[in-house]
Parts: structure tokens; C-alpha cells; sequence
């Protein structure tokens, strides 16, 4: 487990190995959601970055699809 310090000035330094593990760049911008006494720090991506991240959908058009008054006829 690694560790981190706040700062005087409210500042963390993420450690060299998860930077490095998670390829984090100086000046990235991250999400923060605080989950009761947890923070969580998620990596904002550009679009480019996140292109092909729904890839594994496996319809082939978009007649496969069901539709909301399909979903609430069940």
C-alpha cells in the first residue's frame, strides 16, 4: 500500500510507481467523489483517449437494440 502526505497547502503527491503504473501526466485533470471518509481520484480522459472504450458491444446494428417501451412491457 502506498502512502501520500497532505501539504500545508492541501496538496498530494501521487507516488512515482502509481504514476508510472497508471501512465498519469503532470497537469492531468481528475474527477474527485468522496465515498463516506474515502476519496476517490478518477482520471479525466479526452475523447480521443476514450474512443473505443464501449468496443466490446456486441450488436451489430442498431436493430438489436431495445427500446424503452420494450424494457417496461416486461
Amino acid at each position: 500500500m502506498l502512502q501520500a502526505k497532505l501539504s500545508s497547502k492541501f496538496q498530494l503527491s501521487i507516488p512515482k510507481a502509481m504514476r508510472h503504473d497508471l501512465d498519469l501526466q503532470a497537469g492531468q485533470q481528475f474527477t474527485l467523489v468522496a465515498r463516506g471518509r474515502i476519496i476517490e481520484l478518477i482520471p479525466q480522459q479526452s475523447i480521443s483517449q476514450a474512443r473505443g472504450m464501449l468496443s466490446s458491444c456486441t450488436y451489430s446494428d442498431s436493430s438489436e437494440y431495445r427500446d424503452r417501451n420494450e424494457r417496461n412491457a416486461e
